[in-house]
């Protein structure tokens, strides 16, 4: 199975257990225990990039734009762009770094959602005028990156604490549509409501050391509250197959959990290879960004754990954009 949420160790035996039980299934992910993942920040405690980190971009820049990805619809751009990650180490937890909450630059490992912002951000970036150019300025380049980054993974786009992480993948995929970076687009598939509770968080706060904080769990409470009484629109396992031509290539895909509080169990990009629509995604199982195996639908109806899925479509021209993109 795959979890957005962090897992406390009794949750985690369990997940495990899962995995033989689920075959194609993997575990999420980006909010698991804090792992040590080479993160580096300045006395200023500012984001301060690895050598890696800026070499990867500024490579992966520069062959978007050599391959024309700028002049494809911005779909297109991220379904190649994303397959360009194709073999990335997966690594879980790279967002939990100590210390206070502050932006977290990493192409070295990718989980599910990291993927997906990464691929995001860099297509947008892509398209910004004048972007070779900017390149040539590194502290202007990686400062404009940080700013397309940080408006996918914040609310409002703004570092504001822990709480201010769009933590379930539901608030991410709401807050960006707000926003106009993306188009939510699962009611015009004739999508479902699910009105079950989003509480996972909350219920095992364990599982989180910044949940120690009782101000951060009042504040998660808060958004878990908002979340749960909105509901969510998905397509169900049994209807996919039925909307799949309607899905484009970079379309963001978010599997539907079944896990009770769990609105998303994992992220990817819709691809469509001769005339199937499959999942580009970071999955635990195997190890490293990849293209499933199987369809799209079947994936899903595959692992236990998920049932459905919510469609999200990245904007042409996000009506929210960073002051280089004006």
């Amino acid at each position: 199975m795959e979890w957005r949420a962090s897992l406390a160790p009794a949750l985690l035996a369990m997940v495990f257990i899962g995995l033989f039980l689920f075959r194609s299934g993997s575990i999420n992910d980006s909010r698991l225990a804090s792992t040590d993942t080479n993160a580096e920040w300045n006395s200023e405690g500012q984001t301060s990039w690895n050598e890696e980190d800026w070499s990867t971009l500024k490579a992966k820049v520069l062959w978007g734009l050599g391959e024309g990805l700028d002049t494809l619809a911005i779909g297109a751009a991220m379904g190649k762009m994303g397959r360009s990650f194709v073999g990335t180490t997966y690594v879980p937890g790279t967002l939990e770094v100590a210390g206070p909450e502050r932006l977290v630059i990493n192409f070295r490992g990718l989980d599910c959602v990291t993927f997906v912002e990464n691929v995001f951000a860099i297509s947008r970036f892509m398209r910004v005028p004048g972007a070779e150019g900017l390149l040539q300025d590194r502290k202007a380049a990686e400062e404009a990156y940080e700013s397309m980054l940080r408006e996918h993974r914040y609310r409002n786009g703004e570092v504001n604490g822990y709480a201010s992480r769009l933590h379930y993948f539901s608030d991410w995929i709401g807050d960006n549509h707000r926003r106009g970076l993306l188009h939510n687009i699962s009611g015009d598939l004739q999508g479902i409501v699910d009105h079950d509770a989003v509480n996972f968080m909350s219920r095992h706060p364990e599982a989180y050391p910044q949940l120690a904080d009782s101000v951060n769990i009042l504040l998660i409470r808060t958004t878990e509250e908002r979340l749960s009484a909105a509901g969510r629109i998905y397509i169900p396992e049994d209807r996919i197959n039925l909307v799949a031509q309607e899905i484009q290539d970079g379309d963001i895909i978010a599997a539907t959990s079944t896990v009770p509080g769990l609105d998303v169990a994992h992220t990817g990009l819709a691809l469509w290879i001769d005339e199937t629509l499959h999942l580009l995604h970071a999955p635990l199982v195997g190890e490293a960004v990849q293209i499933s195996e199987v369809s799209l639908a079947e994936r899903i109806s595959r692992i236990g754990g998920q049932d459905g899925i919510i469609v999200s479509r990245p904007e042409e021209q996000p009506q929210h954009r960073t002051s280089l993109e004006r």
